[in-house]
């Protein structure tokens, strides 16, 4: 499918070497906005916000979720397991899945980083 859309210059000259990668922009820039218009999880935010201001590789593998946030993921795991989640709930697990993804993958290279200059 092709769409057209309109955009201010500045974010078209930035764009414009980035013409391959438009689907994969579009999708990621999606599932945050999808996630960070619930109230409820904000986690996605703070998470971005700590990879934005590069830190160091062992500050990211040291990174773990709030105990808040991994109460609710361990509840909705028994939930799901008992009796199944809500939409609401489907989605919060959704958007926390990618959360990790991207933790993950920052993560991963960052043990890559310490293992190529330790």
């Amino acid at each position: 499918m092709e769409i057209t859309v309109d955009v201010p210059d500045e974010l078209a000259r930035r764009l414009g070497n980035l013409k391959d990668d438009l689907p994969q922009i579009l999708e990621s820039g999606l599932r945050e906005l999808n996630a960070s218009a619930q109230g409820e999880y904000n986690g996605a935010a703070e998470v971005l916000e700590f990879l934005a201001r590069l830190p160091s590789p062992e500050e990211i593998i040291a990174l773990r979720p709030s105990k808040a946030l991994q109460n609710r993921v361990n509840e909705l795991v028994e939930k799901n397991r008992d009796e199944g989640l809500t939409a609401d709930e489907e989605r919060f697990w959704e958007k926390y899945q990618y959360l990790e993804h991207l933790v993950r993958l920052a993560k991963a290279q960052a043990f890559l980083k310490l293992k190529n200059h330790g």
